[in-house]
């Protein structure tokens, strides 16, 4: 009986480690494809400094946006990006720097932006945490 008890255990451990993975990969893949850079927060400050077609897009809560934004930052909250993604249309051939507070946010408003055929989308690593310039 304690065979299979441990056996049972194994199989558990195993699935488990499995979905992890996948759903690790699935989250993070998006930044392989060769529509998404990731940069630092020096090459996206460089980046809004330099191109005046650069679109900056805050995927934060309202309320950490009011706390502190990147300038020229448009405040879409990652829960309600899928139903205000119209706003964004004009800008699916304009560098897009999508960032949150740490990183997470912005990669699955990365997939969203993806499926939705953005061309030149800039992923700031790290997001807002990393992010050592003025903020509005």
């Amino acid at each position: 009986m304690e065979l299979f008890n441990n056996s049972l255990w194994g199989y558990i451990l195993i699935f488990i480690f499995a979905v992890l993975i996948g759903f690790l990969f699935n989250t993070y893949s998006v930044l392989l494809n060769k529509k998404v850079k990731n940069i630092n927060a020096d090459e996206a400050y460089e980046l809004i400094k330099n191109n005046r077609d650069s679109v900056v897009l805050d995927v934060r809560y309202k309320e950490e946006y009011v706390d502190g934004h990147i300038g020229k930052a448009k405040n879409i909250p990652l829960n309600v990006l899928e139903v205000r993604i119209s706003e964004l249309g004009k800008y699916k051939d304009r560098p897009l720097i999508v960032y949150c507070a740490s990183g997470a946010r912005s990669i699955r408003a990365v997939k969203i932006l993806l499926k939705r055929n953005f061309n030149q989308i800039y992923h700031l690593k790290g997001g807002l945490k990393g992010w050592d310039h003025p903020l509005k």
